[in-house]
């Protein structure tokens, strides 16, 4: 019998090597990519997407986190801050906040945006999650004084909610024939990975505050 428990002694042990604990699990940090098309990945295969590349490079880089597609297509800043519990129910660590392009396309108020992504950002630390803020750029054809207010909003939330923040989402993107998709907005499988290469550092800087 004893010979019996000094096997079976070893064999758990031997398991205990290769089985990482319950606590090693869940340190897995979760981040969700709450956004619209660019995040969602509209005309885009699921493994080419924004949260996938970002995953994998993150992967590469030793950071194992789950990334989580909280895209839709078309949304608004408004849409946004409507679905942002829903958005929550994996208690992520990070929230990457993706969201305005539609409201400039769409010439909305800037000061409607303000108000959407101020709650956003407002509900966000009150539970305490990290967050980190991408901006986005008007259309220049609605005029210097449209771009003025809807261009500052960002690094003024930034500073209000004292967030990470990436200045321009598609920076080394936008108007990049290659880099984009016949429509000329959303980018291709080459143009998400310069976005994720660009903004890889930003996601580790906010990561190195969780915990």
């Amino acid at each position: 019998m004893r010979a019996f428990f000094n096997v079976l002694s070893r064999l758990l042990m031997a398991l205990a090597l290769f089985w990482p604990p319950v606590s090693q699990a869940q340190e897995r940090p979760v981040i969700v990519a709450l956004g619209d098309s660019l995040t969602a990945g509209f005309g885009l295969e699921d493994e080419a997407s924004f949260p996938r590349q970002l995953e994998a490079a993150l992967a590469a880089e030793g950071v194992l986190a789950r990334v989580i597609n909280a895209g839709v297509s078309g949304d608004t800043s408004a849409g946004g801050r409507a679905r942002l519990d829903w958005a929550l129910g994996d208690a992520p660590d990070l929230v990457i906040v993706e969201l305005g392009a539609n409201d400039g396309l769409r010439g909305l108020d800037p000061q409607g945006t303000y108000a959407n992504l101020d709650d956003i950002l407002t509900r966000l630390g009150e539970r305490g999650i990290k967050v980190l803020l991408t901006g986005m750029l008007a259309p220049p054809n609605l005029g210097r004084e449209y771009g003025e207010a809807f261009n500052g909003m960002y690094p003024r939330l930034a500073a209000k909610h004292d967030v990470v923040f990436y200045p321009f989402f598609l920076a080394g993107v936008a108007a990049q024939r290659e880099l984009n998709q016949a429509d000329g907005i959303h980018p291709n499988r080459q143009g998400v990975g310069v976005i994720v290469e660009n903004i890889l550092p930003f996601v580790l800087r906010a990561l190195a505050d969780v915990g």
